[in-house]
């Protein structure tokens, strides 16, 4: 087990971990536990009843968060022809088509999302060795093979945040910074469990939500009512 730091030890104290908070009370706790020097990120981890050895049980998507993130992201839109300029216009940090895989192939990895249109995906697949365990490589279930490349573009600009269950059946998506109001970090939260909740599969039997929980950067979990 890794050795805790002082800082963590003391954020854990006011959790108690046999308890399951309200999700206001539980956002002001990691507000409290959190006194790094730089902004923390909130991350809400969701345990599912779900087996994802099963490709019927295992979910993917997208979310617009209401309030966005906190943070912006980089950009790489993957087309041609006219839809470079509407890429461009919507605020893309970088656009291009076959030269740019190339770059790709070469090492150039200065972005955090690609969107692309349908006819770039036979290219682009050739590069699944170097986005595929970045969880770059872009799909249509989070919207990021569209041809509404504009549309992505500001989405993702906006706040959008993807989603996938892990093998163990979690789901870890960030939903804004320590320094948002509480209200703004609560109805993005809402936002989230509302779109995981009626995503449920057909497939999935028993509980199917067993344990949410949120925490910050570094710091402890704290357990949230369901």
């Amino acid at each position: 087990m890794a050795k805790r730091s002082k800082r963590y030890i003391e954020a854990a104290k006011l959790v108690d971990r046999t308890k399951y908070y309200p999700i206001e009370e539980a956002i002001e706790i990691a507000k409290k536990a959190n006194e790094l020097k730089f902004d923390a990120s909130l991350e809400v981890a969701f345990n599912l009843g779900v087996d994802t050895r099963h490709a019927d049980q295992q979910l993917r998507g997208a979310i617009v968060l209401p309030n966005g993130t906190g943070k912006t992201k980089k950009v790489l839109v993957v087309t041609q022809g006219a839809k470079e300029q509407e890429a461009k216009e919507a605020g893309a940090d970088y656009v291009g088509g076959k030269e740019i895989l190339e770059e790709i192939q070469k090492g150039w990895l200065d972005f955090e999302v690609i969107i692309a249109t349908p006819d770039m995906m036979g290219e682009l697949g050739k590069l699944g060795r170097i986005l595929g365990p970045k969880g770059l490589m872009p799909n249509p279930k989070t919207g990021t093979v569209t041809m509404d490349v504009a549309n992505a573009v500001k989405e993702v600009k906006a706040g959008k945040v993807t989603y996938r269950t892990d093998k163990e059946g979690n789901v870890h998506v960030m939903f804004g910074k320590i320094s948002f109001d509480t209200d703004k970090l609560v109805e993005n939260y809402k936002t989230i469990y509302d779109v995981v909740a009626k995503a449920r599969p057909k497939a999935s039997k028993g509980t199917y939500m067993k344990n949410v929980a949120i925490s910050t950067t570094m710091g402890p979990g704290i357990k949230v009512a369901v």
